[in-house]
């Protein structure tokens, strides 16, 4: 379903509406030139990219410290960081290309967020919520990413209809990993004119 900018902006970015509109057309032009959007992208980067990453906004606490791993083109933690100005957010890219791309939409955008060239599974940190879109199947992504959660915090995971099965797959795979998850789910989130969002939710024992 196409959903209007206008209705994104307005229900989603509020006073960072011109921001959002920006890294809009970055993504569209700098982000397609140096190969980290796919050249048929341009046409869809408001409903795949930017639209798909609105929901997993909604699921984070107020005041929390966000780390994005495998940011690439700052999916969605710099979406993130534009719907959430409240959290304190690092984006995590191992390419150097693309961490230097980061850079340079955080100063085009006056962004306050942190930037950080590495891989997930031997980057040092204790973040409330961790957040991967695209990066692994989930049994992976855990095991690379749950030292990086913080005690009572949560790993969330952007993913589409297989989101349960990878779930029972992490269960089955990754049996030390779930001795200390507190709860696990699939969030279904449905807003507005968005298409069904799912993100599967780790929660670490406190």
């Amino acid at each position: 379903m196409s959903v209007s900018r206008e209705t994104l902006l307005a229900t989603y970015f509020g006073q960072r509406k011109d921001e959002i509109s920006r890294y809009a057309e970055i993504l569209g032009s700098w982000g397609i030139e140096r190969g980290l959007i796919g050249p048929k992208e341009g046409e869809r980067i408001w409903d795949r990219h930017i639209a798909n990453c609105i929901p997993v906004t909604t699921l984070i606490a107020e005041g929390a410290s966000v780390i994005d791993i495998g940011s690439g083109a700052g999916l969605p933690g710099i979406v993130i960081a534009l719907a959430r100005p409240d959290l304190k957010v690092t984006l995590l890219e191992p390419l150097q290309r693309r961490v230097d791309f980061l850079e340079e939409v955080k100063v085009e955008l006056g962004l306050e967020l942190t930037i950080r060239r590495g891989r997930a599974d031997s980057f040092k940190g204790s973040f409330q919520v961790v957040t991967a879109r695209a990066v692994a199947p989930l049994p992976k992504l855990a095991t690379i990413s749950w030292h990086l959660v913080a005690p009572g915090g949560s790993l969330l995971a952007m993913k589409g209809e297989s989101a349960a099965a990878e779930l029972e797959l992490a269960k089955a795979e990754s049996p030390k990993i779930f001795k200390k998850v507190a709860k696990s789910q699939v969030h279904e989130i449905t807003l507005g004119e968005l298409e069904l969002a799912r993100v599967v939710e780790l929660q670490k024992a406190g």
